[in-house]
């Protein structure tokens, strides 16, 4: 399924019913009086959040959503129906924005959580609604009133508790296939990731988180270039980042330079991602032996003057995976309790 994370649609409410002009009508009754009734209210268009969808594709290709108008009154005394609301179904993390005044209307991230973008018309009234001692036959009515019409553009930021960064081939993917039930496509090319990928890992029986995988930064990805510019703000819906580094890059470059580069285009797409914790994560650590490997990752920590958290893992062997595994569900129960 192809993964859509930002959508320009257009809702419109329907609108009021009419009141009816009617005056009773019966043999040996000369002056029956009035009886229109009032027309139905307009259907509102609301839009909720849905824990069973993880994209916006379902909003892609129909750009216009209108609710029921209102019935018109009628006589005898009889009301219009009110329209039916019309509901759009939207994943968590969604952001609504009004497309003219880049208003934020709602920012819903909470299972069952609703907002209502376009309100549906009030309904007119019948001649009924204007008879009085003074007035026994009104022939006034009104009409309904028109339903709301916006055009909104919806976003979605997916919700995690961490996300995956790193160089294309740092082994993102080949990580989250080995924590995680996803299957995410894995490869020996640059950019093999080309959408968010979700992945919900269970360390105990009532311990578990999630982990978005997003594609592959390069230098001046927050300028546009790759993939990676349109993806980076999934990563500020997560609690811990988590930065995998390959340390046997194929092309021989240096897995320090390789994460100052990353950590330069964090800078510069905003302040909100350097702010959020970051674990470094050595990968491939299966290519090298022992002795070799440590004394590496132990020489760019103390370049870096790395104070967090960080691991040397094998993804593909699975080789440490279940250790950081075990230290984010502690980090996340820690925050839980304090």
């Amino acid at each position: 399924m192809k993964f859509v994370d930002e959508v320009k649609i257009r809702v419109q409410a329907g609108d009021g019913g009419n009141g009816c002009l009617s005056f009773r009508r019966e043999k040996f009754i000369p002056f029956g009086g009035p009886n229109g009734g009032d027309g139905g209210n307009g259907g509102s268009v609301f839009i909720v959040v849905d824990d069973n969808l993880n994209t916006l594709v379902d909003l892609r290709f129909c750009k216009t959503f209108a609710a029921e108008r209102g019935q018109n009154g009628m006589g005898s005394q009889c009301t219009g129906k009110n329209g039916e609301d019309l509901t759009l179904k939207v994943p968590p993390g969604t952001m609504v924005y009004d497309v003219h005044t880049e208003e934020l209307i709602a920012d819903l991230s909470a299972v069952g959580q609703q907002v209502c973008v376009a309100r549906g018309g009030f309904h007119g009234f019948g001649n009924l609604h204007f008879k009085s001692s003074t007035n026994r036959a009104p022939r006034q009515t009104t009409t309904g009133k028109p339903g709301e019409a916006r055009e909104l553009r919806l976003e979605l930021k997916l919700l995690a508790n961490v996300g995956l960064l790193g160089l294309p081939n740092a082994g993102k993917s080949t990580l989250l296939r080995a924590i995680s039930a996803a299957r995410p496509r894995v490869a020996d090319y640059p950019f093999t990731t080309l959408y968010p990928q979700l992945g919900v890992v269970r360390v105990t029986r009532d311990s578990s988180f999630v982990v978005a995988d997003i594609p592959g930064l390069i230098a001046g990805a927050s300028q546009g270039a790759g993939l990676g510019t349109k993806f980076l703000k999934h990563l500020s819906r997560t609690g811990v980042l988590l930065h995998l580094v390959d340390l046997v890059p194929a092309d021989g470059s240096d897995p320090g330079k390789a994460i100052t580069i990353v950590a330069k285009e964090l800078e510069q797409f905003g302040e909100e991602l350097v702010q959020k914790e970051r674990w470094l994560v050595f990968n491939k650590i299966d290519q090298l032996p022992e002795e070799q490997w440590q004394p590496l990752v132990q020489k760019i920590i103390t370049q870096l003057k790395w104070h967090n958290p960080v691991f040397a893992i094998s993804a593909i062997k699975n080789t440490g995976t279940r250790e950081l595994c075990y230290a984010l569900a502690n980090h996340f129960a820690r925050q839980q309790r304090d």
